[in-house]
């Protein structure tokens, strides 16, 4: 693949999309150190990788000054752990925060520990990985109730630190995988369609070249969204307000 250079973070690195992620970004030419909770997970890809795993979790304001320790230097950061969370509408409180602990608040411990060096270097890039459940309807009775709300969240807060980093030159980006088969989303066949588990990773690797630096804060879907149908389609998504979650009356 090749083209790429520098230094990314992938969190949730050790397996499923952050794994793919973190793979193509080291076959692009990037230095990949990648985090998670699970040891084992992390330390293998990173040994696959030839990069560098770190152990530990978004959540942990520790965890992240580690690794903002470990990577002095930092071009590209992909903030991707999360959990699925209930189902239950009234689930318990504790169990239903948990995932708004580690989808946004371990997606803003992250930024808030880059952000401020990617802007003293005058440059960077973030892209956090957000899922269509933040907007699309759900069906009764059988989406989580966390996870969905947290993804909306997530977007949101992408959407506005874009628009205050861009004058700093550090671009930051919202991005839906798709659907993705994974161990978070199951492998029952009546989930599907799954969306071709190549297209995160493919997109990771074109916003972190540069190429799309004017789409920073724009809804990203890895399928939908490929890097060719971006090239095509810029000038109109920036004219006409499209890759956007707005009302409109």
């Amino acid at each position: 693949m090749g083209g790429l250079s520098g230094t990314a973070l992938v969190t949730g690195g050790g397996r499923g999309i952050g794994a793919g992620i973190a793979r193509a970004l080291a076959s692009a030419g990037m230095r990949v150190a990648v985090s998670g909770r699970t040891a084992a997970e992390v330390e293998s890809v990173a040994r696959e990788i030839g990069g560098l795993g770190l152990v530990g979790d978004v959540t942990s304001a520790e965890s992240v000054e580690h690794w903002r320790t470990e990577l002095a230097e930092l071009d590209l950061l992909v903030c991707n752990a999360g959990i699925a969370g209930p189902v239950e509408a009234l689930a318990p409180p504790e169990e239903w925060w948990r995932s708004f602990e580690v989808n946004v608040l371990g997606v803003y411990r992250c930024c808030h520990a880059f952000a401020a060096r990617m802007i003293e270097r005058g440059s960077g890039r973030i892209v956090n990985v957000t899922s269509g459940s933040a907007y699309l309807p759900t069906q009764a009775g059988r989406s989580n109730t966390a996870y969905p709300a947290s993804k909306a969240a997530v977007h949101r807060f992408s959407e506005v630190l874009a628009d205050q980093l861009a004058p700093h030159n550090v671009y930051v980006f919202s991005l839906s995988p798709g659907h993705v088969q994974t161990a978070m989303t199951g492998n029952d066949p009546a989930e599907g369609p799954w969306t071709p588990p190549e297209c995160a990773p493919r997109l990771v690797c074109a916003l972190a070249s540069g190429e799309f630096d004017a789409l920073a804060g724009r809804y990203l879907h890895a399928e939908q969204d490929p890097p060719a149908s971006l090239r095509e389609r810029m000038d109109s998504i920036q004219a006409d307000d499209l890759n956007a979650i707005r009302l409109r009356r």
